[in-house]
């Protein structure tokens, strides 16, 4: 079998997409007052007093979440052998002008048989498609945690001055095409050769989503936690 190149592909540059803040960051601060007890509770019985538990620091930040939408086809043919019995007193069978001499007798049969088998190729057009959004990590999330908002009119330009958040877009920069690639791209064990194959990325895009980081602190016994709240929902999303 002649070696087959790698899958063709094409993949856009990725959008960027950074959301509004709709969420007052005083809002936040109430919403952080209203969950801070539920931060330090254990056994759901043992809570601390509201006074003992004192904000430290409220920090507005960006994470990236990741929509990768794409397409792949693979245009194939297969080898295949067809195999046909014909009566025992044939010496030779003629197929598209072509002779061919039938098998010994097969013995274990009943009634004894002769075969002949010809050697072919079958085409098959294989397609799959997919749409995810992934979170920094990489990982395949529901989208019902992306809200829905709209977008700053000059998303780089708002990003260019927070170094953490393009820091993380620089380590995932092809990351969102990887994943998506892996989910996608079957090509059939048994591909002879290949007509036509594409993986191809319709959309992608990067949209940030802001979000205030709450800390923290018992003073009673020293005791530091965070809390995430969704700027522009103002849902706490991790604690």
């Amino acid at each position: 079998m002649a070696k087959i190149p790698p899958t063709p592909e094409k993949v856009p540059e990725r959008k960027t997409v950074v959301y509004k803040t709709l969420v007052d960051p005083t809002v936040i601060k109430i919403a952080g007052e209203k969950l801070k007890n539920r931060l330090f509770t254990k056994l759901w019985f043992m809570k601390p007093r509201p006074e003992e538990i004192q904000n430290m620091s409220v920090e507005k930040c960006y994470e990236p979440y990741f929509l990768v939408d794409g397409n792949y086809i693979i245009d194939y043919y297969r080898k295949r052998y067809y195999t046909f019995n014909i009566d025992r007193k044939v010496q030779e069978v003629i197929i598209l002008d072509k002779t061919l001499k039938p098998d010994l007798p097969k013995k274990f049969s009943k009634i004894p048989y002769k075969s002949i088998t010809l050697e072919g190729e079958e085409r098959l057009v294989y397609k799959n498609g997919a749409c995810l959004i992934l979170d920094e990590a990489g990982r395949v999330v529901d989208p019902k945690r992306v809200p829905a908002a709209p977008s700053e009119e000059h998303p780089k330009k708002l990003l260019a001055n927070l170094r953490e958040t393009m820091e993380k877009l620089k380590a995932t920069q092809d990351k969102d095409v990887d994943v998506l690639r892996s989910k996608m791209v079957r090509r059939p064990p048994d591909v002879e050769r290949v007509v036509q194959e594409l993986f191809e990325v319709s959309e992608r895009s990067v949209i940030y989503v802001p979000v205030y980081k709450l800390a923290f602190k018992n003073v009673r016994t020293g005791e530091v936690k965070t809390v995430k709240i969704d700027g522009v929902t103002g849902r706490a999303i991790s604690w």
